[in-house]
């Protein structure tokens, strides 16, 4: 895991449009550590073979890469319960949405992508025909200044909170934790199935915390002590 040292910033963007992720609204974040890499099929498999917990919902079929045969690929096809329970499993816990998109930025205020430059997987060596087939490999893209790698455009994360379209009209500013309840649980970081416009490190979407999805994973977080 990586720690990412306390986080003042300003969280979302300003846009003249409606927006989710408007308006931009400043944060303080108190130092957390998070994941190198999302949850990889190795490292959920053992889970499931430990706990007797389901498997992925797209485990072992073909053109999925959601099996042994692809041990360091991203997990997809898990709801947020299931990640929400492999965290606990592992003594760990899902990212808050303030603490995803301050470990995201690497510390670059006011850009839009980890890197601060527009995402382009082939600027990174990874190939357009390779990357429509759906996921790659854990660590492929380039890390952010934090270390952190493909916060952006592998898989979808699942965060711990709750959803709500006009949230940060109303964000506390001391390690905001989302609405106390909801429908649909905070989806981030775009996806390969995602344009370039979901990768920005602000934009936001959401899924109800059963559904499961084939571009959806996540990564865990830990207080610090």
């Amino acid at each position: 895991m990586i720690l990412i040292p306390n986080c003042n910033y300003l969280m979302g963007k300003n846009t003249q449009e409606i927006a989710d992720f408007s308006p931009q609204h400043r944060v303080s974040v108190n130092s957390f550590y998070i994941d190198h890499y999302e949850v990889t099929n190795a490292r959920y498999y053992k889970f499931c073979k430990k706990t007797k917990h389901k498997f992925p919902e797209f485990w072992d079929i073909s053109g999925f890469q959601n099996s042994m045969n692809f041990p360091d690929h991203p997990v997809i096809g898990i709801s947020w319960i299931d990640a929400n329970e492999y965290a606990k499993w592992v003594g760990k816990r899902l990212p808050t949405e303030a603490e995803w998109e301050c470990a995201a930025r690497g510390g670059k205020a006011e850009k839009d992508f980890p890197d601060g430059s527009l995402f382009n997987p082939e600027k990174e060596g990874i190939n357009s025909e390779q990357l429509a087939k759906g996921t790659i490999k854990v660590g492929c893209y380039n890390p952010n200044s934090y270390g952190l790698y493909d916060m952006v455009g592998n898989v979808w994360e699942w965060v711990a909170d709750w959803y709500s379209q006009i949230y940060y009209q109303r964000s506390s500013y001391n390690d905001p934790k989302g609405p106390k309840k909801g429908r649909f649980r905070v989806i981030r970081g775009g996806s390969w199935h995602s344009g370039v416009y979901c990768t920005q490190v602000h934009y936001r979407n959401a899924l109800p915390a059963n559904w499961v999805d084939f571009a959806v994973g996540f990564r865990c977080a830990k207080d610090y002590e």
